[in-house]
């Protein structure tokens, strides 16, 4: 599991933003494996976690967990879905509504790809 640092961004009000990448294969030891299933488990205990503390702070607590076969959490939806409407709404971006989520899928599969890389024996590089 990847866990990034919680950071801050400010509209109405800050909203602490706890990224989780999770593998969707963590899910093969139990009896049933369901899509997505990785990714609910992991945006769930983070709210389980981290929601409290933040409220408390009068701060908004998104747990956006994906996995790396690109699926997102719920929340992780929702965010991206208002970054996506602010961007849209206050930049001229080249390639319409679906910018941040193309990008986003990029990013994902680059990192596992480097992850693939790296665990390559030597004499195959």
């Amino acid at each position: 599991m990847f866990v990034a640092c919680v950071f801050y961004i400010s509209w109405e009000k800050h909203a602490c933003v706890d990224l989780t990448r999770v593998s969707p294969l963590a899910c093969l030891r139990e009896n049933r494996v369901v899509a997505g299933q990785a990714v609910r488990k992991a945006e769930s205990k983070k709210v389980d976690e981290h929601a409290k503390a933040c409220v408390e702070n009068q701060h908004v607590f998104v747990p956006f967990a994906f996995d790396t076969f690109g699926s997102l959490a719920s929340e992780a939806i929702q965010f991206l879905t208002r970054v996506q409407r602010v961007i849209h709404n206050n930049c001229s971006t080249s390639g319409g509504q679906g910018f941040i989520f193309g990008r986003l899928g990029f990013a994902i599969q680059k990192g596992v790809v480097a992850q693939l890389v790296a665990r390559l024996p030597s004499v195959l590089m």
